[in-house]
């Protein structure tokens, strides 16, 4: 009997998972990914905040968007407001003043230092969410140096983490509610006959839609996070008891219409030609059946283009365009 040896096929490379994870970040901000590869410290500016990085890491982040370590301390009563002021004046750092000022009082006793670090590290990624938002403006980065040996070091912060997160956020919104005029424009309250139940987050937060406060300014007056309002502002609007104030598109000059420059129905238009007599040799014509003949004006319709009756009313959307526009919109969000 003979025995035919063969050859293994060579094995098919296999992806590593922990790899293709490190590498599967980097398309929130490609200059935020160039710095965190080389380890570079400093501050990144973009249109909506800052980055703090210290050895390609973020430490803090600040965006007028998002209330910061200041407005989560003092809200709800953890600290007092003059206390926290009198922190700050201590500290000779500007770009680390939250930083030493949390640490003062930790070492004062006013805070214990677990409190201390969430608060920080939900403010940073309260704040870089805005900050990584798309925006119509390059960023540009400052480099500095790395925090003094005698400062106490605090968690920071990989890049990779921010961006995950940053994204997930933003597949969490658009999954609520895809329209994202609610994060940015005045919200006011609609005439809903039956609201449905909401809880008591939402209540304080729709208490305070006014017509004039945004998100961010809603989130900063009840002293909670700011993605957290979007998300209970989203919640209710998908719930059609919250919409966002549309700007009024403004009119071009010399079109506006007063009663002294308004024209009189009919004015402009030629009038009518007179129906010729009927012919006493040819038969009567046929009754209609209510509609105008092709090329007629109806008195019941404005009269449109090549003969045919006007609409009314505007035709709905087309829902094959509606997903298309709201497939490009999450495309162009990625």
């Amino acid at each position: 009997m003979t025995a035919v040896h063969t050859t293994e096929p060579p094995r098919l490379p296999v992806r590593q998972k922990v790899a293709a994870a490190e590498r599967g970040w980097g398309g929130v901000s490609p200059m935020l990914t160039r710095l965190a590869a080389e380890r570079a410290t400093g501050i990144l500016f973009r249109e909506h905040g800052t980055l703090h990085l210290a050895d390609g890491l973020v430490v803090h982040a600040e965006s007028p968007c998002a209330p910061g370590l200041e407005t989560l301390l003092t809200a709800h009563g953890t600290l007092a407001v003059e206390v926290w002021r009198q922190a700050l004046g201590e500290t000779d750092d500007d770009h680390q003043a939250g930083h030493l000022a949390g640490l003062r009082l930790v070492d004062a006793g006013l805070l214990t230092l677990g409190a201390f670090e969430l608060c920080r590290l939900t403010a940073l990624y309260d704040a870089a969410y805005f900050v990584l938002a798309p925006s119509s403006t390059p960023g540009r980065f400052r480099y500095g140096t790395a925090p003094a040996a005698g400062h106490r070091a605090v968690r920071r912060v990989p890049v990779a983490a921010l961006e995950r997160e940053t994204l997930r956020r933003r597949d969490l919104l658009h999954r609520i509610w895809p329209d994202a005029a609610t994060d940015e424009a005045p919200l006011a309250r609609t005439d809903l006959p039956a609201a449905p139940a909401l809880t008591r987050r939402q209540r304080a937060v729709l208490a305070r839609a006014d017509g004039v406060r945004t998100a961010p300014d809603i989130a900063r007056a009840l002293g909670h996070l700011a993605f957290h309002t979007l998300v209970d502002v989203r919640r209710l609007a998908a719930a059609g008891v919250l919409a966002p104030l549309r700007p009024a598109v403004p009119e071009p000059p010399g079109t506006a219409v007063t009663p002294e420059t308004a024209e009189p129905p009919g004015a402009g238009r030629a009038a009518p030609e007179p129906a010729p007599p009927p012919d006493p040799g040819q038969p009567p014509p046929l009754p209609s059946r209510g509609r105008p003949a092709y090329g007629t004006a109806d008195p019941g319709r404005p009269a449109s283009g090549y003969g045919m009756p006007g609409l009314t009313e505007p035709l709905p959307p087309d829902p094959h365009i509606t997903l298309l526009k709201r497939l490009r919109d999450a495309l162009e969000a990625l």
